[in-house]
């Protein structure tokens, strides 16, 4: 199909933020934006490959591996393999492999999970000790706000799956190039989900007779290099694609009060507890709806979704 370029937003770039800046003009505003010239530590210039490799030496880790550069999470077209720290990092860095599981070019991810991945949650402190001394993480927020933080290396080419989260973060881009295709939350009926994730892989080239709404989508993107960090408020989906091999490093927050999170989500992507109570209550109306002739259950749906939309639809988007 022939390709449709969407016209892009820019993701605004701020130099030098301060904690103060951040929280009084930005930070309420619930929009991303890139901050640059920001204190980070050695890890922008000391992270080689070199480096990593002997850092942390040959610990095993758990990667995602794929023969497409596109990442689907819905369809699992990767495979979960295991390897040592350092050779994994050399190949992640390579174009074409000697040594491969699938194919010569496949491309390599490593998503850091916690000690027990169903359990205990990613902290680049924890799993990786010695690198965790090279970064200085923006404490642009309070110490028990803290939820995690994701160590992530990445294959040049490479491209992850549309998703939302429902913490804060800070994507820090600590080697390499990323660019990052954001949505607004309000488009979310435009972006065909499946839980927090969207069907539409490919962002730049999307199939519109599948996905015919998917053109509404207001499109922000940015560049992220080696020093960059993007603010990405909870619930804006967003797009990754490595240009370059690259380490980065999340780090998670709580925008809400803490016992609004589920206490069992190690990952930082499942809905708040209200939400999820809200969302099994409207299947069972729904279901209830299926006890009604076809003709009544379309007209109670659209009056249910009137009163969603009355009592519950912000009107002060810009």
């Amino acid at each position: 199909m022939e390709r449709r370029e969407q016209p892009a937003v820019a993701v605004e770039r701020l130099d030098g933020v301060t904690r103060e800046r951040f929280l009084r003009d930005i930070y309420p505003r619930r929009k991303p934006v890139v901050l640059t010239g920001m204190e980070l530590g050695p890890c922008t210039t000391k992270w080689t490959v070199d480096y990593l490799s002997q850092a942390e030496g040959s610990k095993e880790v758990k990667i995602h591996v794929s023969t497409v550069p596109q990442m689907d999470f819905l369809s699992k077209n990767f495979v979960y393999r295991t390897l040592p720290f350092d050779v994994f990092v050399r190949r992640a860095a390579e174009v074409n492999h000697q040594e491969y599981f699938l194919s010569e070019d496949e491309k390599y991810y490593l998503r850091s999970v916690g000690e027990d991945a169903r359990k205990d949650i990613a902290d680049i402190r924890k799993q990786f000790p010695v690198l965790a001394k090279d970064v200085q993480i923006p404490e642009y927020f309070e110490k028990e706000q803290f939820f995690s933080s994701v160590f992530r290396i990445s294959s040049a080419g490479l491209q992850l799956w549309t998703h939302y989260d429902v913490m804060d973060n800070f994507l820090i881009q600590v080697t390499g190039k990323k660019r990052v295709v954001l949505y607004s939350p309000r488009d979310a009926p435009y972006l065909y989900l499946s839980g927090t994730k969207s069907e539409v892989l490919d962002v730049d080239n999307p199939d519109m007779e599948k996905y015919p709404l998917f053109v509404k989508a207001k499109r922000y993107q940015c560049l992220l290099e080696a020093g960059d960090v993007l603010f990405i408020p909870a619930l804006w989906f967003h797009n990754v694609i490595s240009e370059e091999f690259g380490v980065a490093l999340n780090v998670f927050w709580k925008h809400l009060p803490a016992e609004s999170y589920d206490k069992t989500d190690t990952y930082g992507n499942k809905d708040p507890m209200a939400a999820s109570r809200a969302i099994q209550i409207l299947d069972r109306a729904l279901k209830t709806l299926e006890e009604l002739p076809e003709e009544y259950r379309d007209f109670y749906a659209r009056r249910m979704v009137l009163r969603i939309q009355e009592k519950a639809y912000r009107n002060d988007y810009g």
